[in-house]
């Protein structure tokens, strides 16, 4: 197995194939994972508010991880592109091509970004 910390985009990819296949047995349906993935994201806005928004997490409430939050998140899209054929590593260097042709002045250029008056401070 793949040293976690040397991990490429397509090698998560084929691992996240190989646990499914040898534990979970198969792929939920395309649509139940699109759930899954809604939910996981609606669990990382719920710590995200409460650890850097004006939200406060419950006496009850088990303080739950980003790292794990996140990695639930990635989990998840990796199953969604390897039941659709997505490449994930090919279509980030796509997004990222696309985002730095179309952007390449624009926020340089926003005197909401470059400006010291923010509403945070």
């Amino acid at each position: 197995m793949t040293n976690p910390t040397d991990l490429t985009i397509r090698q998560a990819q084929r691992q996240v194939d190989d646990w499914i296949r040898s534990i979970g047995v198969r792929y939920f349906n395309e649509l139940t994972n699109l759930a899954q993935l809604v939910e996981e994201v609606g669990e990382l806005a719920r710590i995200m508010s409460r650890t850097f928004g004006e939200q406060s997490f419950k006496d009850s409430e088990p303080r739950r991880n980003l790292g794990e939050e996140m990695a639930d998140i990635l989990f998840v899209l990796i199953c969604l592109a390897n039941q659709t054929g997505v490449d994930l590593e090919d279509a980030l260097r796509q997004s990222l091509t696309k985002k730095t042709n179309r952007d390449r002045t624009r926020h340089r250029d926003n005197p909401k970004l470059t400006s010291t008056n923010s509403s945070d401070e």
